[in-house]
């Protein structure tokens, strides 16, 4: 059958049925020596014969993907190409990304079956476009709904970026930072004949450069999973056999997790009910076709921010974790041993956060509750002794699981997630079945009291500012709720504006073991990677996470790539990290600059003490350079994210611009012999001029540079963390606005706040208040205790050891009353 297709296109005189090319403002060279200099179009049809629609590639006659849409109703899918009729219409719309063109096709007339509508809106001078599929019911009945397919390629060639499909590679996130951990993979190598993401996936033709990119703009409701199915074939000659874009529930993710094991009456497939005459929308999904992968990450990753008011503002934290040091063993003595050991070695270095990670409470579901043997006096003790020190007390939580050991289980089985039967659901066992796990119900008006009242705890009561908060993956269950057809992710959301209505603002939340969207906007830091341990294949591992998702840093938080480990500590007894053999000074080089160059938080994981006697081990937690690139608070571009080398097997290049002058160049060899770059700088966006080269970790290992070329042979196993500077451009200190107040009242807390320009930054800033009181950070209060003219400095320091000064006036007057004067009391209303 023939098939006719509606174009469409942006003319000077408006909209009209035809074309529409979507043009690059701009295409970035690829790394290494690849640069793509053209313009690069994206263009859309869809058909007036069945409303499917396709990518094609620029001149070129072939779809890159024609797909349609569907939705699973009552059990059944419903196509596109089920329904008798579509109708088309357009309009003009403010998009995420500015004007575009809103295609709107209804697909309808299928007996006894609700309407499909998918609205395309398509940006018209980006290369990118977004897609929400939404199943209205116009029938006479309640229907049940179970998926909705955005993407729905089951004909022709599915996928063809230009270039042998052999020659694809695919990018695909994980349910959770690590289920499962990130790699990255040939479109042959694939598990079960499946490529799967969840949020987000690229896949890249390394012959055409080309990269078709979907990523999730909102996880409301439902997770989005991306499968892409191979057909029997060889490992030269993928093919494929189609590809799936659904919003659907967690349980897909969680058989292969915290249900693996759970009798099937807890494996709950997502049912929602859509009442006649209404709606039920899938996420919004992003989609790209480009030669800039980059920019197809950082548009994202900018959108996420904007979209769901990320919280990114927090600083790069530094300090020590009590897990890969101790795991389930710590203790008070030996947890009061680390605090002093970091307040005297190494607070004056910046690293203060104090963090007792799990082993310390009873049960999971019952934080404030202590384990008697090894904290016989409480946690509360403990923290207040850390923060005598001068230190940050922070713990690890997983908000909403419960054991059965736990006192919400043993009284409160009904605070609980549960089946259709009214029992709760089982999900999982903590350390080989030794305690069963279950899941609080955040939308029980009980249980979330309960939830609210730990935190509270943990914060008002024991002083915590930094709280982890772990196996949020496993806990996003569907089931059952108070409230009726909630699903797992917007439990999980309901959970976390708890938590943070319960903490405030003040105190900084970090997702661990989580979907990577859902907790965004009530989060200050995230877990990007695996986790990490003291052996050179931890490190390694995480990685691909850390590389993948550098664009995530300071646009859905602040990076957490988990704690690294330099000592020569060996864990024997925990079977995923288990290392008899200590970590040799390389590997140990390799933990620290992986963390390094996430730009996010920088936590030793090691037993602190031991590193006083090895001074090498300690001159690496103490490396300036390293330091600074936490400071910077910017995550290192991987050079070779889709186009890494065979040898390689996954990225091994990163470089952080620090400046207009200075920019450091990290090398993994993640092989198990030596390893060679020839590396053009040029080639890997710097300018040109004339550069000094310095292995930051080394000070005694020549670097060769010859002319703009930089050689480098390092051995297995090894990192080369490398200064480059061009001398060619003269040290400046930072530009640095201030906004401060000019006048204020005794006892009145005033704001002070300061920001780096865009050129150099800021490592420290510095503020003395003319009082005898100074402090650190970018925004600051003080609360001046008399009236007085008082001279403020601030000191930004910058790299190269320069500093802007900045001093100004600010003139206090009144005083602070000192009567007593009950009738001006008034009662604090806080549920805290």
């Amino acid at each position: 059958m023939k098939t006719n297709f509606v174009r469409m296109s942006r003319t000077s005189s408006g909209l009209k049925w035809g074309r529409i090319l979507l043009l690059c403002a701009g295409v970035a060279a690829a790394p290494l020596a690849q640069s793509y200099g053209q313009d690069h179009s994206l263009t859309i049809k869809v058909s007036q014969t069945d409303g499917k629609y396709s990518l094609e590639l620029p001149g070129s006659r072939t779809d890159v993907l024609h797909a349609g849409i569907a939705a699973e109703v009552d059990g059944r899918w419903l196509r596109a190409s089920d329904y008798p009729r579509h109708e088309v219409s357009q309009s003009q719309s403010e998009g995420y990304l500015g004007e575009a063109t809103d295609w709107q096709i209804t697909y309808t007339g299928l007996n006894g079956q609700p309407d499909l509508v998918c609205h395309l809106r398509v940006y018209s001078s980006r290369p990118f476009a977004d897609i929400q599929v939404t199943v209205r019911n116009t029938t006479s009945k309640v229907v049940h709904v179970e998926g909705i397919r955005s993407v729905d390629a089951t004909e022709g060639a599915i996928l063809d970026l230009g270039g042998p499909a052999a020659d694809d590679r695919v990018l695909s996130d994980s349910w959770s930072e690590d289920r499962p951990g990130m790699t990255i993979h040939d479109l042959a190598d694939a598990k079960n004949q499946m490529h799967r993401g969840v949020g987000s996936q690229i896949i890249y033709n390394l012959h055409s450069h080309e990269s078709l990119f979907f990523g999730a703009l909102t996880s409301d409701r439902f997770i989005t999973v991306y499968r892409l199915h191979l057909a029997d074939t060889t490992p030269t000659a993928p093919r494929l056999a189609n590809y799936e874009v659904d919003s659907t529930g967690t349980t897909e993710m969680e058989l292969e997790n915290s249900l693996e094991d759970s009798p099937t009456q807890d494996q709950i497939q997502l049912n929602l009910p859509v009442e006649v005459g209404g709606e039920l929308a899938a996420e919004r999904i992003l989609f790209s076709l480009s030669k800039d992968y980059y920019q197809q990450l950082d548009t994202y990753g900018s959108l996420i921010k904007r979209i769901h008011h990320a919280r990114t503002t927090a600083p790069p934290l530094m300090g020590w974790w009590s897990w890969t040091a101790y795991y389930f063993g710590l203790n008070e003595g030996a947890a009061i041993t680390n605090a002093e050991w970091e307040a005297e070695h190494l607070k004056s270095l910046g690293y203060n956060i104090f963090h007792i990670d799990e082993g310390y409470q009873y049960a999971r579901g019952e934080y404030t509750t202590a384990n008697a043997p090894l904290f016989p006096n409480g946690l509360a003790p403990v923290f207040y002794k850390a923060h005598g020190l001068g230190l940050i007390p922070a713990i690890w939580t997983a908000p909403f699981e419960v054991t059965e050991r736990s006192w919400v289980y043993e009284n409160h089985p009904d605070w609980l997630v549960k089946n259709a039967a009214g029992q709760p659901i089982h999900a999982g066992t903590v350390e080989g079945h030794k305690d069963q796990i279950y899941v609080l119900d955040t939308t029980n008006p009980d249980a979330a009291k309960y939830l609210h009242d730990t935190y509270v705890t943990l914060t008002k009561v024991w002083g915590l500012r930094y709280i982890k908060m772990d196996f949020m993956d496993d806990s996003a269950v569907e089931g059952y709720y108070y409230k009726p057809n909630t699903t797992a992710l917007e439990a999980e959301r309901i959970g976390l504006g708890i938590i943070r209505d319960a903490v405030g603002n003040g105190v900084w939340l970090d997702k661990d073991g989580s979907p990577m969207l859902n907790p965004v906007g009530y989060v200050d830091y995230g877990r990007i990677s695996q986790d990490t341990g003291h052996t050179f294949g931890a490190s390694k591992e995480a990685a691909t996470g850390i590389a993948a998702r550098y664009f995530m840093n300071r646009n859905y938080f602040v990076a957490d790539p988990d704690a690294f480990t330099v000592s020569t500590q060996t864990i024997a007894d925990q079977a995923w990290h288990e290392s008899t053999t200590p970590a040799t000074l390389d590997e140990a080089e390799v933990s620290i600059s992986l963390a390094a160059v996430s730009g996010g938080m920088f936590e030793i994981g090691d037993n602190l003490p031991s590193l006083s006697r090895d001074p090498q081990r300690l001159a690496l937690i103490e490396n300036q350079d390293l330091i600074d690139m936490i400071r910077l608070g910017k995550a290192s571009h991987p050079l070779d994210l889709m186009n890494y080398s065979a040898e390689d097997k996954q990225p091994s290049l990163f470089l952080l611009k620090e400046n207009s002058r200075q920019s450091i160049l990290t090398v993994f060899d993640w092989t198990e012999g030596p390893r060679d770059h020839s590396i053009d700088l040029a080639s890997i966006g710097l300018p040109a001029g004339s550069y000094t080269a310095a292995n930051v970790l080394d000070s005694k290992d020549t670097i060769e540079l010859q002319g703009n070329t930089l050689n480098l042979h390092q051995p297995a196993h090894s990192v080369r963390v490398i200064k480059l500077i061009n001398t060619q451009v003269q040290p400046t200190p930072p530009d640095v606005t201030v906004q401060q107040p000019s006048t204020g009242d005794a006892g009145a807390d005033l704001t002070f706040s300061a920001k780096a320009g865009e050129t150099d930054p800021v490592l420290t800033y510095h503020w003395d208040f003319g009082d005898g009181v100074s402090v650190e950070g970018a925004e600051v209060t003080h609360a001046y205790t008399e009236p007085g003219d008082y001279d403020v400095h601030l000191s930004a320091k910058g790299l190269d050891g320069l500093t802007a000064e900045k001093q100004f006036h600010v003139q206090v007057t009144g005083h602070i009353p000192t009567a007593f004067e009950p009738e001006k009391n008034r009662r604090l209303q806080s549920s805290n």
